[in-house]
């Protein structure tokens, strides 16, 4: 297990190394990193239990560049840090937000999943 383990590491590095600059696999690491100052929120509205509203906390000390939403019930996705959406009918929807950071010229981008139900 540790010899496939190893074996495994080694590949990767050397496919980081064949198809990123340094620079590209720091900036890849500081994505992965950035990751842990974003927090998904979601809350019902008081006045229609099908009207959800979204936002995105970022706490980090990059810039939060963009959040792309997609509200897993087939409908187009929006844009914006905070938003609203009202679902159809009741149900459980997985909820994706694409979330863009910036540092100079860099980006890098995180797409958390959130499950949520709708009443």
């Amino acid at each position: 297990m540790k010899k496939t383990a190893a074996i495994l590491c080694f590949v990767a590095l050397i496919t980081l190394n064949l198809s990123c600059g340094k620079d590209d696999i720091e900036k890849g690491i500081d994505c992965v990193a950035e990751s842990i100052y974003q927090k998904v929120k979601h809350t019902a509205d008081a006045t229609d239990p099908k009207k959800i509203n979204f936002s995105v906390e970022y706490t980090g000390d990059k810039t939060l560049k963009s959040v792309k939403w997609t509200f897993g019930d087939g409908t187009p996705s929006v844009e914006g840090v905070t938003v609203s959406h009202t679902y159809s009918a009741a149900g459980t929807y997985s909820v994706k937000a694409e979330i863009t950071v910036q540092e100079g010229k860099g980006t890098c981008t995180s797409s958390p999943v959130k499950s949520v139900t709708v009443n």
